[in-house]
């Protein structure tokens, strides 16, 4: 992907972890910062992946026109994805619907840190990819987690379940088993 077409799941200020509003000067100070931590040459932090990501936002963000350009098609999609929030999965109730998406993450998230203990963590995107659902769908569930101390970030700002989180999860796990099996979900 060139720099000057990003695609739909781009969002550069989210990547650059800045506000819309944020100044030239602004991103160019994260912009290093970040790049410095995730410089392939860093051996404690590098990430060339993340890296690239970074430099790509920043390309974009850092120039006047491209950056006008990119609020254009940002903006667009935002609304989009808003509209198909407001819609909401059809025929369940929202209080249901997040309590499964909030016990799906820690699900997830148990299941990470038992399997590959040297790696606990989760990207975002890589939950939003895991349950096929946009960022804003997680926003809610996420801070809702955290404030309950079930999760937290841990390194490179990844998800990881809290010891609290892996009692939620052992001692609701066969309820929550049970009541799919009863509504037919299983």
């Amino acid at each position: 992907m060139s720099s000057t077409t990003a695609t739909a799941e781009s969002d550069y200020y989210e990547t650059l972890q800045i506000s819309k509003n944020a100044d030239q000067e602004t991103i160019q100070r994260v912009f290093r910062m970040l790049a410095q931590r995730f410089h392939p040459d860093n051996l404690d932090t590098g990430n060339d992946e993340k890296f690239r990501e970074i430099h790509e936002a920043f390309l974009v963000l850092s120039d006047p026109a491209k950056r006008a350009e990119y609020d254009i098609r940002h903006e667009t999609f935002r609304q989009e994805r808003w509209r198909f929030i407001a819609a909401g999965p059809p025929g369940e109730t929202d209080f249901g619907v997040e309590q499964q998406l909030r016990f799906m993450v820690l699900e997830i998230l148990y299941s990470r840190r038992r399997t590959d203990p040297y790696r606990p963590g989760l990207s975002q995107l890589e939950l939003q990819e895991m349950l096929g659902r946009p960022r804003e769908h997680l926003e809610f569930t996420l801070w809702y987690l955290a404030q309950k101390k079930l999760v937290t970030r841990g390194d490179q700002s990844n998800l990881v379940i809290t010891s609290e989180g892996i009692d939620f999860v052992e001692e609701h796990a066969p309820d929550k088993r049970r009541y799919l099996r009863i509504t037919g979900r299983a």
